[in-house]
């Protein structure tokens, strides 16, 4: 089973909400979902508020083989965990009033 990160379409007409997925590649675009990779909303008046992803899991699914699309790699490489626009995205966000969920990071053993 080849796996692809992608979006899957939500919302309604003419206000569309994104959810990057893995998901199996054979699926339709709104199919069965292996796990949520984070969401875009491309309809956020802060142009870096839009995408919010979980870093940590997308470097896995791509540790194990998993290929992104065209757009679905345009977004990790700005705002995958070690992306080009965090600190444009921590601002944005917190003009929004939001903030992203700091993952724990690991503490070395002392």
């Amino acid at each position: 089973m080849s796996v692809r990160i992608r979006m899957k379409r939500l919302g309604r007409k003419n206000r569309p909400f994104y959810r990057l997925c893995a998901i199996d590649q054979r699926s339709p675009r709104d199919g069965r979902v292996l796990e949520e990779l984070g969401h875009y909303d491309p309809m956020c008046r802060e142009t870096d508020a839009r995408a919010i992803l979980k870093g940590e899991r997308i470097k896995y699914w791509l540790s194990v083989g998993a290929q992104p699309s065209d757009n679905v790699s345009v977004l990790i490489k700005k705002y995958g965990s070690e992306g080009t626009h965090l600190q444009q995205q921590a601002e944005a966000l917190s003009r929004l009033g939001r903030t992203v969920a700091k993952q724990p990071e690991a503490t070395p053993a002392s």
